[in-house]
Formats: C-alpha cells, sequence, structure tokens
C-alpha cells in the first residue's frame, strides 16, 4: 500500500483528448474541447470523516488517515503527477435539451493505475466534487453541502455491496467552511456544513459527453471522444480506422438495461436521469436526489423538482432510461453512414428490460427466472405487482418475510408473518386480505413446479432481497448526527450496509420500516437538486 503521492498517476484522458486552450477559471461556453484544465479551491479547516478501506484496496492507497491524505482529499493540496480537469459536456434535462452543462463542482484529480476487485488491472478516476468553481459552474459556487456528499457516499458503497453497478466513493471530508443552500426552493436558504466528497470510477464519461458536441456539429472532437472511448473501454468494436458505432450502442444499451433492472429489484429511485447522469459504461452515476422506495409506489420520485410532472418516478426508470438511449444514438449518428442499425439497437431496449425485469422478479420469489415450467408466470407476477400497489407495503421487508412463510399456507398464516411489512396491517381493507388469498395458490403451484423446499426457497430469495437498505430517514438520521459533531453514527451506518443480505445480530433498527415521523419529513421524503 502507498501513500497518496505516491500512487501510480496516470492522464491519458487530457493527453489523447483536445481541451481548453484557455487555462483562466472563468464561466463560458467552452468550444471544440473535451475538459478544462482547473485546480480545486483550497478549504478552511478539512477533516477527513469517512477513508473506505476497500477502495484504497482497489488504488492501492494506504487506508491510514494522515494530514497529506486529508489536505488531497480535500482539494488543499496536488501532488506532483495529477493534472487536474472539469469535463466539458451537455444534457438533456427533464426532456429539453440543456446545451453546455460540465462538470460544475467536480474536479477531476487524476487518473490511477490500480485493479479491479478480481485482481485485474484497472485505471481510476478519483474526482473530488465540491472542491469549487470551474468554467461550468454556470451561476453556482462549485461547493456541495454534507447532507448531499453524505449521501452520496453512503449510496455508492451501498448499492456496490448490493451488487448493482455503480461508481465508488473513496472519502468524505468537512470543509470548514459553510455553504449556503435553500433546500425546498422555498425561499429560505440557510448555512449548511460544506464538504467534498471523492468519487471513484473507471470513467465519468456519460450520454452529455457526446451530446454536447454533435448539437454543435463538431464531428471531429465528437469522433476523437468516441474513438478513446472505444480504444479504452470497448476494444471490441474498433479495428483500424473503423467504428464499430451500433455494436457499442447496443453494449452501452444492454449495460444500461440490466442496471435500470438491478435499481428495480433494489427498490432505487434516481431522481434525476438527465442525459448528463447516465454513465456511458452503465454504472449508476451522479447520487442526487434519490431515493429509497419504502412503500411500493411506482409513481413515487424523491425529487421536490420532479413532484408535479414525476417524469423520474421508480415506476418510469425504464422509459426515462429508453427515451435516454435514443438521445446517445442521435449523438452518435453523424458518425455512421446509415443510421438503421442505431434505430434497431434502440427499439430492442424494450424487449432486453422486459426480459431482464421478468428474471428479477421471478428470481425475488425464489423462483428460476430462465425457464419452461408450462406455468403462467405472467399471471403470477401480474398479481404479484397488483397486491404490492393494493396497500401500503414495505418493499423490502415484504419479499423478506415471504420468504418466511411456509410454502403452502392459507393467507391468515401468511399474513400474521408479513403483517409488519404494512404500514397499517391493523386497517387492511377485506379486499386486500381477499387479493392475497386469491395471489397465494399461484404462487405456491409455481414453487411446487420446481420442486424446491422451504430451506432452498429461503436462501435464493434472502441472496436478492437486501434486508438493509439506504433508507431515507436513516440518512437523515445519520446527516443530522454528523452535522450535531457525532463521528460514530455514519461509520456504523456504513458498516451495516456492507453485508445488505445478513441479518446482523443488535442491528435490527437499521431494518425497520419507515417511522410515521419521516413520512412528510424534508430529506426522508422529497429532496431537491441543492446541495
Amino acid at each position: 500500500m502507498s501513500e497518496i503521492a505516491s500512487l501510480a498517476f496516470e492522464d491519458q484522458f487530457v493527453r489523447e483528448l483536445p481541451g481548453d486552450p484557455r487555462a483562466d477559471n472563468t464561466l463560458r461556453q467552452v468550444m471544440k474541447a473535451c475538459y478544462s484544465r482547473v485546480q480545486p479551491t483550497a478549504v478552511a479547516r478539512p477533516e477527513l470523516l469517512v477513508l473506505v478501506p476497500e477502495v484504497c484496496a482497489l488504488l492501492d492507497l494506504d487506508p491510514t488517515i494522515t494530514p497529506e491524505v486529508t489536505e488531497v482529499l480535500a482539494g488543499n493540496r496536488v501532488v506532483p503527477g495529477m493534472a487536474p480537469y472539469a469535463a466539458c459536456y451537455g444534457g438533456h434535462q427533464f426532456g429539453t435539451w440543456a446545451g453546455q452543462l460540465g462538470d460544475g463542482r467536480a474536479i477531476t484529480l487524476a487518473e490511477v493505475a490500480g485493479h479491479d476487485t478480481e485482481g485485474n488491472p484497472q485505471r481510476w478516476e478519483i474526482q473530488l466534487k465540491g472542491a469549487g468553481p470551474t468554467p461550468y459552474s454556470r451561476r453556482a459556487d462549485g461547493r456541495a453541502v454534507l447532507r448531499s456528499s453524505l449521501r452520496e457516499l453512503v449510496c455508492s458503497e451501498a448499492m456496490f455491496h448490493l451488487g448493482v453497478p455503480t461508481t465508488r466513493a473513496l472519502s468524505l471530508a468537512l470543509t470548514g467552511d459553510p455553504v449556503q443552500r435553500d433546500m425546498l426552493y422555498d425561499g429560505n436558504p440557510r448555512h449548511e456544513p460544506g464538504a467534498v466528497v471523492c468519487r471513484v470510477a473507471p470513467s465519468f464519461l456519460r450520454f452529455g459527453s457526446y451530446e454536447i458536441h454533435a448539437s454543435r456539429d463538431d464531428h471531429a472532437t465528437l469522433r476523437a471522444l468516441v474513438r478513446f472511448t472505444l480504444e479504452r473501454y470497448y476494444p471490441q468494436y474498433i479495428s483500424g480506422d473503423r467504428l464499430d458505432i451500433a455494436g457499442f450502442l447496443e453494449d452501452v444499451m444492454q449495460r444500461t438495461a440490466f442496471m435500470v433492472a438491478e435499481w428495480m429489484r433494489v427498490g432505487f429511485v434516481h431522481g434525476v436521469m438527465n442525459t448528463d447522469n447516465m454513465s456511458i459504461l452503465g454504472l449508476t452515476i451522479d447520487y442526487g436526489p434519490y431515493g429509497w422506495v419504502e412503500p411500493f409506489d411506482l409513481d413515487w420520485t424523491p425529487n421536490i423538482t420532479d413532484a408535479s410532472g414525476r417524469r423520474y418516478r421508480f415506476g418510469n426508470q425504464p422509459a426515462v432510461a429508453h427515451w435516454n438511449l435514443a438521445q446517445l444514438g442521435r449523438a452518435l449518428a453523424p458518425l455512421v453512414d446509415d443510421v438503421e442499425p442505431l434505430r434497431r439497437v434502440i427499439d430492442a431496449f424494450p424487449g432486453v428490460f422486459s426480459s431482464l425485469h421478468r428474471h428479477t422478479a421471478l428470481r425475488k420469489l425464489g423462483l428460476t427466472g430462465h425457464r419452461d415450467t408450462g406455468t403462467d408466470d405472467e399471471t403470477l407476477l401480474s398479481g404479484m405487482g397488483e397486491l404490492l400497489v393494493g396497500a401500503e407495503i414495505d418493499m423490502t421487508l415484504w419479499f423478506r418475510f415471504l420468504a418466511e412463510v411456509p410454502s403452502g399456507s392459507p393467507a391468515d398464516r401468511a399474513f400474521s408473518i408479513l403483517r409488519e411489512a404494512y404500514y397499517a396491517p391493523a386497517e387492511l381493507a377485506s379486499d386486500q386480505r381477499t387479493a392475497l388469498a386469491a395471489w397465494l395458490p399461484t404462487y405456491w403451484a409455481r414453487v411446487a413446479v420446481e420442486n424446491i423446499d422451504d430451506q432452498e426457497r429461503s436462501h435464493r430469495m434472502n441472496s436478492i432481497n437486501p434486508i438493509y437498505v439506504p433508507r431515507n430517514y436513516l440518512l437523515q438520521q445519520v446527516i443530522e448526527a454528523t452535522e450535531a459533531g457525532n463521528r460514530t453514527a455514519l461509520p456504523e451506518l456504513m458498516e451495516v450496509l456492507r453485508r445488505p443480505y445478513v441479518e446482523q445480530p443488535g442491528r435490527e433498527k437499521f431494518a425497520e420500516k419507515r417511522p410515521d415521523w419521516a413520512r412528510n419529513k424534508p430529506g426522508c421524503s422529497m429532496l431537491s437538486c441543492s446541495s
């Protein structure tokens, strides 16, 4: 393990792609460039709250918190070998083209030669979020608050341990500088603790990275960026001067479909699926006003900005991913002679996602996802959906408790085990109990077809249905505790979330359904992009 100044730094992105010729850090339109060189802005009193050991291991970084690593990860020091920059990109926001966006408060420090979780060589981009203004900051200050930074740290790592494709988080630092934010956009701003999160990924390229150049008819920069992307991440789609754009797009489509199917599996709602927040590698990226489905609700969005239109609601995430992929296809179209293969890729998304989602839904029930059983799985799954939307049911707990119901149990016995997953079990209407009684025989018949005993079914279900997820109210409690000076609440939550599928004695409070006090509390029910 190395100290941070001794890591194997690389700078392929800035060496191989066109950059902004200007060095001044002023707001402007950056043309014919993929990035702008910029330095982090120093902070007053950096305090490193967390240094994630598993991510340190990927970088071969010593996980010991030292003054030097604190200075670097708070943005106060750039060590030799680093080549800091902010990326240029655009994006469609809430379905409307927004033009140039770019890294307004994110600064990539460097690329680091490390390895992946399997020990294979892997380059990692390390990026500070909240490290000060860049040419892309528009009218903002380039800073971030503890509230949003802590949420990104926790969810990045929680998603990794849940098995969902994601960027990672290396560290979280307090800056000692207050940041003014209007959390609910209601004209009541307040000062909050400033923070910097260091996030890590093979790349932070997003759909908007390609859209910006296509929108400007800058096909030379677009081609250079696509070639760089293929050479580094999709080498199977490049041969000499030939770029297999359709093959590349299909791979991105497949990865995106899998990612969103995994979001639906665990109950994650991204909250702001703009094209500038969609990873070209199929990773969950940019944890802004995300939320976790507690009562199962396909219409729920955690984003207060999306409260009226609900474009990014839980159940609409597959459709938005499809739409976003179409925008990526349009951005890549200038590089091909025939756009029909690109259209076919985009048109294939609904079928690909549907297959993945069906497979995952059956596995959540302890059943084999891809198997000709001669049974009507559509009836089984649609009936389950009707149950989940028919009452306020905690999605996470319902699947965990269902794993404990003995096969063949009648509705009354099943409900006695499932009741704690309901938010108002005593008020459950008779028609909803009747719906459970009608659905269970279909489920038990399907279980019998597979000839699995209760022990095997429970094992299967508990290996795909987590018991611990970063619930909205749990995160808010940790945010408030950390703001008050508590330095144990955050590490404890992160430790629990490292093993999301295994019951941990003494930590039952982390698996409890949302309490009534959190139903409408800011941070527990709705969030904003303000961070």
